[in-house]
């Protein structure tokens, strides 16, 4: 029998979309640089094993409270008890700028009906990505969006 790493799942039942996490992994380097497989696979197993590690501190602080449900707080918590609280700065401003990006678009309304196509999806990956290399860039500013490219956000 398999051990259960996951309140009823097995390892390999959890795991993050490999294809997005090379992507991630590869415009995070410089170019010139190349990812052993194995490393890639090394690298998405520590994403995975950090996220368990970070949601079981958050459920604990969360029924310390005599909470039933996670919130952002319970995870900054966890954070800071993991040992992560240099982090909490800056996931506080991707949780806000989430929020806002929530609100202003329709797809975080429920119930809208409103979807993406597969070009926008992609668009919007794309945007998020160099966010996030922004972001470990220390700031770094975005290229601007054309005005041909933010009609296709409308």
């Amino acid at each position: 029998m398999e051990p259960m790493d996951i309140v009823g799942k097995s390892k390999e039942d959890v795991s993050l979309p490999k294809a997005t996490m090379c992507k991630i992994i590869k415009e995070m380097l410089p170019p010139d640089v190349r990812v052993a497989r194995d490393t890639q696979d090394l690298l998405v197993e520590c994403c995975v094993e950090f996220i368990n590690l970070i949601s079981s501190e958050s459920n604990e602080v969360c029924c310390r409270e005599d909470k039933k449900t996670i919130a952002p707080e319970h995870v900054l918590k966890a954070l800071e008890v993991l040992g992560f609280g240099e982090y909490i700065e800056e996931v506080c401003a991707a949780y806000e700028q989430h929020k806002v990006e929530t609100l202003d678009s329709p797809k975080g309304v429920k119930g809208s009906g409103a979807e993406m196509t597969e070009e926008e999806a992609l668009a919007e990956q794309q945007r998020m990505f160099a966010e996030a290399r922004a972001r470990m860039n220390n700031g770094a500013s975005l290229p601007k969006q054309s005005d041909s490219e933010r009609s296709m956000d409308s």
